[in-house]
């Protein structure tokens, strides 16, 4: 669907493991492991997030810029209305931004690999907090069945962004930091089990 993002989250404790089995189920590798930077922003009064949605400025292997809409549940996966392009530069998007008045709220990161399995895009992410797979496709029906088809269980299923879970663990665990960056996350141990977060590879 044209301007919409529909997608689930898994948390996963062995990510070479699933890298294995969608090298073995002859999906293509569509993006080596690559380190991102993610700046999000927000007005001083912070109403995109009391809103619900997301401005964001991204450097992979190019800069995007992308804006997503508040989310809602579609068959058990998560939709939420998402425009995204490509500008010539990082720096000058910033600039853009920070002059009509948005500041960065918080900068996040992560090492991605991204492969195709038929009609579903799978990221592996390494984040700060433990590693995920997230699954994109253009209905729940194709998601859940490529989720089967990995051998994650489908009721360890994660809607929520990755921002909404370290907000979750800020108010759990007391973090006062404001990125979720590697550095900050360097000497902690992360109790994803103590916001409803278990690996979806378990066996």
């Amino acid at each position: 669907m044209k301007d919409q993002e529909l997608e689930v989250k898994f948390h996963i404790s062995d990510l070479g493991a699933l890298e294995r089995r969608l090298q073995a189920s002859g999906a293509p590798q569509s993006q080596a492991r690559t380190h991102e930077v993610n700046l999000r922003f927000d007005l001083p009064d912070q109403s995109l997030t009391r809103s619900l949605q997301v401005l964001r400025l991204r450097q992979d292997t190019k800069a995007r810029m992308t804006y997503k809409g508040p989310g809602r549940d579609k068959g058990g996966v998560r939709l939420r209305r998402e425009i995204e392009f490509v500008v010539s530069d990082f720096g000058q998007a910033r600039s853009l931004l920070e002059a009509l008045g948005y500041q960065v709220s918080m900068m996040y990161e992560k090492y991605r690999t991204v492969f195709e399995l038929d009609a579903v895009h799978v990221t592996l992410d390494e984040m700060p907090f433990g590693s995920f797979a997230e699954l994109e496709g253009p209905d729940p029906a194709s998601i859940q069945s490529a989720a089967q088809r990995l051998e994650l269980n489908w009721q360890d299923r994660v809607l929520d962004s990755y921002t909404a879970l370290f907000d979750a663990l800020r108010g759990k665990v007391g973090f006062t930091f404001r990125d979720l960056s590697f550095e900050n996350f360097e000497s902690l141990k992360v109790p994803l089990a103590e916001i409803g977060i278990y690996p979806a590879d378990r066996r």
